[in-house]
């Protein structure tokens, strides 16, 4: 079912959950087994996160640095496929411009298609690290344009065919969306004219970006909707679980914390005691924003369970 259709018949705001791959070397079981709790609450869809391929400088005997590429994580088709089957739940799989051509693209929908996929997540991706942004020749360099050519192929229109359509796709395409802003973007009003613009190609839902004040995302469902876009807008939750994501979330991920919740993490000293700080947090964001009927409450997990299974305990 398309993630607009659960939205619709939802008598109340749904719960969903965003997966990584793992790592290589660990196995598909060990994942499933990860998640299961988190299926009592009966989640319509799980997002299943992609990567692009990342990259080592090999250095030869004569000092030649050759460019190699490493694959780290296992494939997002293939997770995709085990949740469908274990847990009867929409995979949800995010489709990137960044790293990957056109053809690539088109192949990897194809993929999706074929095994039942109905809906994907489309974005940007982030450069690699310490580079910024480029696209792949014969690649996207905006979200928008990966919106696009999804809606094409659901049209029945590929990237090399001149003949009449004979296999249309049919995908719900969702995309991001920042209520702090884009930390690329000069403004918000700006990001918001970008924002549009994929809509206005053809998605159909936002999913924000965390944050961990509730004011900013209603003040960005206000703005969006000034900006007459109509679509759902999902947000983004994460608990807050370890001392080092006090200063790697805002930094990674360009946003602020409350000042309530940073003089509260400030006295904490160990992993566990931010830990708790994090989920009573994370509990009194989830109330509110059910309170305020938003769409469904969408949890940042990194594959890891057992925080938002505390929080979900106390909301659902």
């Amino acid at each position: 079912m398309k993630i607009t259709e659960h939205l619709a018949q939802a008598k109340g705001t749904l719960f969903s959950f965003e997966i990584l791959p793992p790592l290589k070397g660990q196995s598909l079981k060990e994942l499933l087994e990860g998640i299961a709790p988190l299926m009592e609450f009966n989640p319509p869809f799980v997002d299943v996160t992609y990567h692009r391929e990342e990259y080592i400088f090999k250095k030869h005997p004569n000092g030649l640095l050759e460019k190699v590429s490493t694959k780290k994580r296992p494939g997002t088709v293939g997770i995709c496929a085990a949740l469908m089957n274990r847990f009867d739940v929409d995979a949800v799989p995010h489709v990137l411009c960044g790293g990957f051509t056109k053809e690539e693209t088109e192949n990897l929908l194809i993929d999706l298609d074929f095994i039942g996929v109905e809906n994907v997540l489309a974005l940007r991706g982030d450069a690699p690290k310490a580079e910024r942004f480029a696209a792949e020749p014969n690649g996207h360099s905006f979200a928008s344009q990966l919106v696009e050519q999804i809606v094409s192929m659901n049209a029945g229109k590929y990237l090399h065919e001149e003949t009449e359509p004979s296999f249309q796709t049919d995908f719900c395409v969702g995309v991001a969306g920042y209520p702090e802003k884009h930390f690329e973007a000069p403004s918000l009003k700006f990001d918001l004219k970008y924002l549009k613009e994929k809509v206005d190609r053809g998605a159909s839902y936002i999913v924000t970006q965390m944050f961990f004040d509730n004011q900013k995302y209603f003040d960005y469902v206000a703005k969006v909707r000034e900006a007459g876009i109509e679509v759902p807008i999902i947000p983004g939750i994460k608990p807050i679980t370890a001392l080092n994501q006090i200063t790697t979330l805002p930094r990674t991920f360009f946003l602020d914390f409350p000042d309530d919740l940073t003089d509260a993490l400030e006295k904490c000293s160990t992993n566990a005691q931010v830990k708790e700080v994090g989920i009573a947090w994370a509990i009194q964001q989830c109330k509110e924003l059910v309170k305020a009927q938003v769409p469904s409450l969408h949890f940042y997990t990194m594959s890891k369970a057992d925080a938002t299974l505390r929080v979900a305990k106390e909301v659902f």
